[in-house]
């Protein structure tokens, strides 16, 4: 992963972890262009701490859920480059964005769409979890594999609108 701007690989990596609005996803589509927000997760294969010894990055990829019929389920099996954006939508403005592949997998336990309701929601015990949960709806994984990321954080130039 090539890593550019003025945030560190661990200032990334930190950033996915901490902030939970949807990652929005840019995909082609025979159409033209298309994008969703998903709900997501970092999974990391490796520590988020840069390690001095070894200099190695936080290495991660994003994971979303969506319904198996979803548009962009098709889209990205014809054509798996994508453009995605995890941003604050309020000042100070933060962010990560990049470029990569997406895989979709099968996710018949609906194991990472139950990670996201905790993540999102902090619980499966809502109606909106319950719904989405059902026996009668099939999941997938997709997961964003990104080939270059680039982070920023305007919190020192926009100090005064916090």
């Amino acid at each position: 992963m090539q890593i550019r701007g003025s945030r560190s690989p661990t200032q990334i990596a930190t950033f996915l972890e901490e902030t939970t609005v949807p990652v929005r996803v840019a995909c082609r589509t025979p159409g033209g262009l298309w994008m969703v927000s998903l709900w997501y997760q970092p999974r990391f294969s490796n520590a988020t701490e840069d390690d001095p010894e070894t200099g190695a990055d936080p290495d991660w990829v994003l994971e979303c859920a969506t319904a198996s019929s979803a548009d962009i389920v098709s889209f990205l099996r014809d054509d798996p480059a994508v453009a995605f954006e995890v941003s604050t939508n309020r000042p100070p403005y933060r962010g990560v964005r990049g470029r990569g592949t997406a895989s979709i997998d099968p996710d018949p336990e609906k194991e990472t769409l139950r990670a996201l309701l905790e993540r999102y929601f902090g619980g499966t015990d809502s109606e909106l979890a319950r719904t989405l949960l059902s026996e009668r709806r099939d999941e997938v994984t997709i997961t964003i594999d990104p080939a270059v990321v680039s982070g920023w954080d305007f919190s020192d130039r926009m100090r005064d609108l916090e």
